[in-house]
């Protein structure tokens, strides 16, 4: 009794004498859920003092709810609107500054896979309340915030950006469409949480400054997780001196908090129990114990297959759609090369992931330096069903530790002429092999991760981008395959 006192004495102090990020992060500890980390207790400590911070942010006030619908957006008005706007913006920073002191500053923080980047991001979220929501902490020691918030997928929140953009445009074709939809976002979240924040698109490149600078006028906070530093974002990308004062902006205007130090991935201790991931090394058309076995378990695990005789459209952002042939209420199955060898990508993969609950795919060939366009939407797919709690079922040609070959990506100059070789690493064997991204033509290979035409592959920033990708890929395909993973 005395000991059960005591426990409870310490979980309470703990509690009141931390801020609400620590206090959840021990209280983990204490229940076995995670090991104590030093580096995730000192950025637990970071997002406690952002939390504080946060008490003091001032409501956004935009001039309507809805600017595009508004009287703002015809070409007279709306030069109006942004001039309050801006005298706005002006005066309230000047308001805050005086009253207040400066806004708070964000957080980016990058480093490995798998140390609890977006674990403790996940921490902070859950401990800021929403304007409607009194659940997260009932604890009087703290000033409490109340701000409207958002949490995405990178890839997410640009997909929904390029939505907007789109829309907006089909209204004011010579509009211009950022200003508006920074005052939507800051209206729609005074915090903003990215997970996985990456620049591999020259479009998200050219937005990115401009939004993000808006978003800064209204005061909203941006927090981020990345497996890049700011200084390597975009790297090697097309006109990428034009993206520079981004990342100036990021480094001024946040916190940068580096766990690079950190190589433990504790994705990697949640060994996959075999449940999601199958194998087999033969003629993946043979008829041999090993595929009948496998094929089983996957005809075990999609189920029913009454309503699995009609093929169903599911509709995609941009006015685009997917098509799946094989499906029953919570399940759809794929070929690779139906999700892989087409031009899809992230909005499309979303969509997918909203459908249906379990995905099954099959024939996953290993992804190497060669397999740069289906290897680039694969890993966007596993991002998806990952951020949606999907269960992606694998049936591949090769065990789960071979499935992604390790390359590494350099520019050589011939007589001003610069070509991109992919070096391939590992696998099942130790030589290697040197691949050259051209066409026939001597024309690079165009792809894109969004499904939109116009993106070089052969881009150093592209190809390695990729290379960084799929070991993220990997320890998250470990995470998902076990008994627990997935959503009801």
């Amino acid at each position: 009794m005395m000991k059960t006192l005591k426990a409870q004495h310490r979980v309470a102090r703990r509690c009141f004498s931390t801020g609400p990020v620590s206090a959840a992060y021990e209280l983990k500890l204490d229940a076995g859920e995670v090991r104590r980390d030093e580096a995730q207790v000192a950025l637990a400590a970071k997002f406690d003092v952002l939390h504080e911070s946060l008490a003091w942010l001032p409501p956004v006030r935009v001039c309507t709810d809805d600017p595009t619908e508004s009287s703002c957006t015809s070409s007279g008005p709306v030069l109006l609107a942004r001039s309050l706007a801006s005298v706005q913006s002006f005066f309230r920073k000047k308001f805050h500054l005086l009253f207040f002191g400066p806004p708070p500053r964000g957080m980016y923080i990058h480093g490995p896979v798998g140390v609890g980047k977006s674990f403790l991001m996940d921490l902070f979220y859950a401990s800021v309340a929403a304007p409607d929501d009194d659940s997260c902490c009932n604890n009087d020691s703290h000033k409490q915030a109340k701000i409207t918030k958002r949490r995405a997928h990178f890839h997410e929140f640009m997909l929904d950006v390029h939505h907007r953009i789109f829309v907006y445009k089909q209204k004011h074709p010579r509009g211009d469409a950022i200003p508006i939809i920074a005052q939507q976002l800051a209206q729609e979240a005074q915090l903003l949480c990215f997970d996985e924040f990456q620049v591999t698109d020259i479009a998200d490149a050219m937005i990115m400054k401009r939004l993000f600078s808006l978003l800064l006028d209204w005061n909203v906070v941006v927090v981020a997780t990345s497996n890049r530093s700011p200084d390597s974002l975009y790297k090697g990308g097309i006109n990428r001196s034009l993206f520079l004062p981004f990342i100036d902006m990021l480094k001024h205007t946040s916190d940068i908090i580096s766990m690079e130090d950190s190589r433990k991935d504790y994705r990697l201790e949640k060994r996959a129990c075999g449940q999601s991931y199958f194998w087999s090394n033969e003629n993946v058309h043979g008829d041999n114990n090993s595929n009948k076995n496998m094929q089983a378990q996957l005809e075990e695990i999609f189920g029913d297959t009454a309503s699995g005789t009609q093929a169903e459209i599911i509709p995609v952002l941009f006015g685009r759609s997917v098509q799946v042939a094989r499906l029953n209420d919570r399940c759809a199955w794929f070929d690779f090369s139906e999700l892989c060898y087409q031009p899809l990508g992230a909005a499309d993969y979303i969509s997918l992931c909203d459908r249906f609950p379990v995905i099954i795919m099959e024939r996953v060939p290993q992804l190497d330096a060669n397999h740069l366009n289906e290897a680039r939407r694969f890993v966007t797919l596993i991002d998806a069903c990952y951020e949606s709690r999907t269960r992606l079922v694998l049936a591949a040609q090769v065990p789960l530790d071979e499935l992604f070959v390790d390359f590494e990506a350099q520019v050589e100059s011939s007589d001003g002429d610069e070509e991109l070789f992919v070096n391939e690493k590992g696998g099942n064997s130790s030589s290697f092999a040197t691949t050259m991204i051209r066409t026939k033509e001597g024309k690079y290979v165009e792809w894109s991760a969004t499904g939109r035409i116009g993106v070089s592959l052969a881009q150093f920033s592209s190809a390695n981008d990729l290379a960084f990708s799929f070991r993220r890929a990997a320890s998250r395909l470990v995470e998902m395959g076990g008994k627990e993973w997935g959503r009801q």
